[in-house]
């Protein structure tokens, strides 16, 4: 074909490499059963002529269209970001597309406003960074035409959930700490209503409970390093007051960078003083003085189990079962990452 000619088609390949059509959509799908050299011819003319595969024709024939939905909120923090990212890296390995809705609004008619934009865009399934527990909420009242699972969902929503488990990352972290030799530990925790939060809440405090160690009130934080700081600034004026405060436990690592800087102001050493342990590994997060000890999240993974519970639901509602994996559930490990911010305790 000349230059400024209509797009080619399928069946001007099967002219050039003289083949069937059905030859040239079996070696596009890439079907085992095509002899090698009949393979090369059709590759050859499929780049001579330019052509590059219909996805809206391919899609009213096999009633897939390769497209995933994701519902997000409040991306701009590491967490959700790296959520997201890990969930694109995960689709595009298996050749999916995804169509983002990212809200503002959490309420019911918000989520069901971003999932019916989705079913428009002809989604096969939605992913929902969900890490409220009223967006949760929401979700679970959503009962849409597309299979749904939840990142970071919670339990007992009875939808299908991928999520780190942040309950045993907080416990190691605090478990940490305590052998070190600190009679107890500090907590800066995360925003309210976030489902990490209360569970990295639970882990710390099942720790100390365990070690028979004192509970301190826990200083209520919003993830920003802002926050870390003031709050901060509280435990060095408990210090000043006699308290003993010798480790802390933050609920992201953005706090805790907040925290080490009141603790410099105050001329307190990290970890001679006061030991700091936080959550996520951010990149930053080694490179810091001292560098944070802190708990690794596979962002990665859990785009990797989230597609895959996806595309099982996915595969179970063609097959008219899905109902039988509503309730699926997967867990990826946190890791510690022990680094220069926690030490023992001053005598």
């Amino acid at each position: 074909m000349n230059p400024g000619d209509r797009t080619p088609v399928m069946a001007d390949v099967a002219r050039l490499a003289g083949v069937s059509h059905q030859t040239v959509s079996r070696v596009v799908n890439g079907h085992p059963n095509v002899r090698e050299e009949t393979v090369l011819r059709v590759r050859r003319a499929i780049d001579e002529l330019g052509y590059h595969r219909n996805p809206t024709a391919r899609a009213l024939v096999t009633r897939r269209t390769n497209v995933l939905g994701v519902i997000a909120f409040d991306t701009t923090l590491f967490g959700p970001a790296q959520t997201l990212a890990g969930i694109e890296r995960a689709a595009r390995e298996e050749g999916y597309f995804l169509s983002m809705v990212t809200l503002d609004d959490v309420s019911p008619d918000g989520v069901v406003a971003a999932a019916d934009y989705l079913v428009q865009q002809s989604v096969e399934g939605c992913v929902a960074i969900a890490p409220q527990r009223s967006l949760v909420e929401a979700l679970a009242a959503v009962r849409g035409p597309r299979p749904l699972v939840a990142v970071e969902g919670g339990e007992g929503s009875g939808l299908p959930v991928v999520c780190v488990d942040q309950v045993q990352g907080s416990y190691d972290a605090v478990r940490h700490l305590l052998a070190l030799g600190h009679s107890t530990v500090h907590h800066i925790e995360g925003a309210p209503l976030w489902l990490e939060s209360e569970a990295r809440v639970v882990g710390w405090r099942r720790a100390l409970t365990e070690a028979g160690a004192p509970i301190p009130e826990p200083l209520q934080g919003d993830w920003s390093p802002r926050s870390g700081y003031e709050l901060g600034r509280r435990l060095v004026a408990r210090r000043a007051a006699g308290e003993r405060v010798t480790a802390v436990f933050v609920g992201n690592d953005q706090m805790a960078i907040g925290l080490l800087r009141a603790l410099y102001e105050a001329g307190l050493r990290v970890p001679g003083d006061v030991s700091v342990v936080g959550f996520d590994d951010v990149p930053e997060a080694e490179f810091l003085t001292p560098s944070l000890t802190t708990v690794f999240q596979d962002f990665a993974q859990v785009g990797k189990e989230s597609l895959a519970l996806l595309l099982g639901e996915i595969d179970a509602q063609r097959n008219g079962s899905a109902a039988s994996s509503r309730a699926g559930r997967r867990v990826v490990p946190a890791r510690l990452r022990i680094r220069g911010s926690s030490g023992p305790p001053p005598p």
